[in-house]
């Protein structure tokens, strides 16, 4: 699963304009089917829970104790 986000969050951060699982198969010649990235989102829990189980080392990491991180964990299928 874990390679799956990874490549499916860097096509996110790397694209101009929308972005959906269509796309990345197209930008990939059909090497990762449209279905897989929706298998990902379905099968998984995606849940404020797992989002934080996922960013909180990289957020203590960088933390300075001072500040706020502002997170948008909004996202459209």
């Amino acid at each position: 699963m874990k390679p799956d986000l990874d490549l499916y969050t860097d096509y996110l951060l790397s694209s101009f304009g929308q972005t959906n699982a269509t796309g990345l198969s197209a930008m990939l010649d059909g090497l990762f089917s449209h279905d897989r990235v929706t298998d990902l989102f379905t099968q998984s829990p995606f849940d404020n829970k797992a989002l934080w189980s996922q960013v909180k080392p990289l957020v203590r990491k960088v933390g300075q104790g001072h500040g706020v991180l502002v997170v948008d964990d909004s996202s459209e299928l």
